[in-house]
């Protein structure tokens, strides 16, 4: 699979990590109760973290953060997207009601996609999260170079 297209998601499978056979026993117990404590949180939050970590959606709810927008503007905007995969997109986000849609009667009808109360709360930290990426992005390339520099050897 192409390195830009490659997809990981949180699962359940991924919420607990097994303590090492080399620790001791009292930390072993404490991460065994750690686990068992967080453990469901963790499976519960995997799929809205799913989908608000996914690249498009982050990419709808920052361009809706200025206000509602038509599907056509969006697509525009989102270089890459497929209308397929904007439509499955703005889907998921109504689903979880992070945005409505809203159908005006004419012809052809025009919609537009909004952010509700609870898509404007992300407007921060998807905005936090992306000044992050920005101020570490030279790091993050030359990790990735020394990385594949070494598995070419």
């Amino acid at each position: 699979m192409d390195h830009a297209q490659e997809r990981k998601n949180l699962s359940p499978g991924h919420s607990f990590v097994s303590a090492s056979a080399h620790a001791p026993r009292a930390e072993v117990t404490g991460i065994q109760e750690q686990a068992a404590i967080h453990g469901p949180i963790c499976r519960s939050v995997a799929p809205v973290l799913n989908r608000v970590g996914d690249k498009w959606s982050m990419l709808i709810v920052m361009l809706l953060a200025d206000g509602p927008k038509r599907f056509m503007e969006l697509k525009r905007a989102i270089d890459g997207i497929s209308q397929r995969m904007l439509t499955l997109s703005l889907r998921n986000l109504e689903r979880d009601g992070l945005l409505t849609r809203h159908v005006t009667p004419s012809i052809p009808p025009r919609v537009d996609y909004e952010l509700t109360e609870l898509g404007l709360s992300l407007r921060e930290p998807v905005q936090a999260l992306g000044a992050w990426a920005m101020a570490h992005i030279e790091c993050i390339r030359a990790a990735q170079a020394r990385f594949d520099a070494a598995s070419d050897d």
